[in-house]
């Protein structure tokens, strides 16, 4: 039996050419989705810079309901809260007080 030395160490060469064509296209591809792809870096950032935003505005959000709700307990509190809402909202004075107003 004669056997072609020549002709296995060629298939054995073709086989390793074909899995590192396939390992190069593989790598290619992942690169391309992790550059330009959906879920790229690039898109990543975005996602970042627009959650640091709405954490931003629901911070400003939290800031203001907390503002409004001390507002509402004092107002069902006293009676100071209402007299002072009724004076620099609606421009009302008691029964023998004076008014100045300062123009600039």
């Amino acid at each position: 039996m004669i056997t072609c030395l020549t002709c296995d160490k060629n298939q054995e060469d073709y086989k390793i050419k074909l899995l590192i064509g396939i390992i190069i296209l593989l790598t290619l591809h992942l690169q391309y989705r992790l550059w330009f792809g959906d879920g790229s870096v690039e898109q990543v950032l975005q996602y970042q810079q627009r959650l640091a935003a709405l954490k931003k505005q629901a911070e400003q959000k939290r800031e203001r309901n907390d503002e409004l709700y001390a507002e509402v307990l004092d107002l069902r509190k006293g009676q100071e809260a209402i007299e002072e809402r009724a004076r620099y909202d609606l421009g009302m004075i008691k029964k023998n007080e004076s008014f100045f107003q300062v123009i600039e």
